[in-house]
């Protein structure tokens, strides 16, 4: 008999989604939580277990712990998209999901007794040699829960609905236990690698920061993102992340608006700073960035504070506010939302 071989290249990206404000309706969709996690490509062959992350970068070393339960499964081939994800008694924890990634090998193994990750699957593109890519997403989610029927964890499967009130539901209840938002998807499409042809359906709110910086762009000639703070109860200034949504034009008149503000770094800044290392960098030292006087206010859009001190993305930049008293950006401003239990998600 001859081997069974993955059809699917490691370096393939994932099948994506798009932002909008609202869920689409019809009876074409279905619904399904949107994970805060490490999106991954689980290549299943034989004994051989790869995961892949978006970038096709290994993170295979990074998970020991996920690797006999994927090989317990029944099918001798396959490859299974998802999300991987730490479960902490509150919730998803992304801080811990990123300390994972970590060169030592010692380590690793420690972390993953002490913050033992899980894998959540939403779709499967290859089971037994044959390529899925081009059957619908409703026959595929199908298959699916066949391959995964007797599961344990900590391998999941993905809850799914056609209902629209109940995606809401979700998107409200779920943001307890951590969650991004809601995914929508098309049952009738067929998995296209690296498009966004799925819905992303996510959680935003707004926030006044006070501008603590600016940081300069790789080539260190304009202006690349703000820095963001806020203050604690106690007056202290904690940076807690960045925007960098501004066209060419924007950017050189920020940057004119900001030079005049140029500082050292002040005394009462804490929390993490921005610079230095990042897990992510590869070794690569992160783009030097230039502190100012805390007088500007800007209102912002972000999805969620992560660990209750810095934007777990990208604030999206919405006005200045010059009515805004910098000491006024305090954290009190940040919504917070009842805890929900991650494993009830699974029923």
């Amino acid at each position: 008999m001859a081997a069974v071989t993955d059809p699917i290249p490691l370096e393939m990206e994932p099948m994506l989604a798009a932002p909008q404000d609202a869920l689409p309706q019809g009876g074409e969709w279905e619904y399904e939580p949107k994970w805060d996690g490490f999106r991954t490509l689980v290549h299943r062959d034989g004994e051989r277990v790869t995961l892949i992350s978006r970038g096709a970068r290994d993170m295979t070393r990074y998970f020991p712990e996920l690797l006999g339960p994927i090989r317990a499964l029944p099918p001798s081939q396959f490859v299974l998209d998802g999300e991987i994800i730490v479960v902490t008694r509150d919730g998803l924890d992304f801080d811990a999901l990123q300390q994972r990634i970590h060169p030592a090998d010692s380590r690793v193994r420690m972390l993953a007794e002490k913050t033992p990750a899980s894998f959540v699957a939403f779709d499967l593109i290859a089971l037994e040699g044959a390529d899925l890519r081009g059957e619908p997403l409703g026959e595929r989610r199908q298959r699916l829960e066949k391959v995964l029927r007797d599961a344990r964890p900590p391998v999941h499967v993905t809850p799914s609905t056609d209902d629209v009130d109940t995606a809401e539901d979700w998107f409200r209840v779920f943001e307890g236990a951590g969650l991004d938002g809601v995914i929508a998807k098309s049952r009738a499409q067929p998995y296209v690698p690296g498009k966004r042809l799925w819905v992303k359906y996510k959680h935003e709110r707004t926030c006044d920061c006070v501008v603590i910086g600016w940081r300069w762009d790789k080539r260190r000639e304009a202006l690349g993102s703000l820095l963001l703070g806020l203050y604690d109860d106690g007056g202290e200034l904690h940076y807690v992340g960045h925007t960098s949504s501004f066209d060419a034009k924007t950017r050189r008149e920020l940057r004119e608006r900001l030079e005049p503000l140029q500082m050292e770094v002040p005394e009462n800044a804490r929390g993490r700073m921005p610079g230095g290392l990042s897990r992510w960098s590869r070794g690569q030292e992160s783009a030097d960035w230039q502190s100012v006087r805390p007088e500007l206010v800007c209102e912002v859009a972000y999805e969620k504070l992560q660990s209750g001190e810095r934007f777990r993305h990208a604030a999206r930049f919405l006005r200045w506010r010059p009515d805004k008293p910098p000491k006024d950006c305090r954290f009190d401003q940040i919504e917070s939302v009842a805890a929900f239990n991650v494993a009830s998600i699974f029923g």
